[in-house]
């Protein structure tokens, strides 16, 4: 959510502002969505949209997670490798649903509009890093893995070729491939020598 604007919010309007977004942005695509639709569709006045978000990117990036953060909760199995893969294979189904697909649309669009792109790097590509860490943080304290284990070079070897698939080879994302990526980033990682 963003810092402070205006009087505190009414729980009810967020949601249906937030519900109208998500909704919109499924149907129409994020370039078509404005402030004016969602405010019709939430029956509410752009005022009271602007009053709580800066721009269409922060609502509509708002609606998306507030629907997204449920599908992809972060395991704690006691094994990093199986909570990694259930992260990583959670997130890949998510990429593949039309909710997903939702995700190489912003991304696309963040290239043109740098308020997007930034939403979408601060507000959903950072807390899903954080979740990696947490992940990578609570195998090094019990052991599991190197105390010298450089855990954002490792969140890049799990997770950047999910996205490369996704946005650049359009190769097949399915639980097959993401189980022998985890496995091969693995691989790699309890075998990096330590710094």
């Amino acid at each position: 959510m963003q810092g402070k604007r205006g009087r505190p919010r009414n729980v009810e309007t967020q949601k249906s502002i937030l519900s109208a977004s998500y909704a919109l942005l499924l149907e129409q695509g994020f370039e078509a969505v404005t402030v004016e639709k969602i405010a019709e569709h939430a029956k509410v006045s752009k005022a009271t949209i602007y009053k709580w978000w800066p721009n269409k990117a922060a609502v509509v990036i708002d609606g998306f997670l507030s629907a997204a953060n449920e599908r992809l909760p972060v395991p704690d199995t006691g094994s990093v490798y199986e909570d990694i893969l259930i992260h990583a294979t959670n997130l890949t189904r998510f990429l593949r649903s039309r909710e997903g697909a939702v995700i190489s649309e912003i991304i696309g669009e963040g290239q043109l509009d740098p308020v997007l792109g930034e939403a979408c790097r601060t507000r959903y590509f950072r807390p899903r890093r954080l979740e990696a860490r947490l992940m990578l943080e609570r195998a090094v304290k019990r052991g599991e893995l190197d105390q010298a284990l450089d855990i954002e070079l490792s969140i890049d070897l799990i997770y950047g070729p999910i996205f490369y698939r996704l946005l650049l080879t359009g190769g097949e994302l399915n639980d097959t491939y993401v189980q022998d990526l985890v496995r091969g980033a693995f691989t790699g990682i309890r075998s990096a020598p330590g710094k």
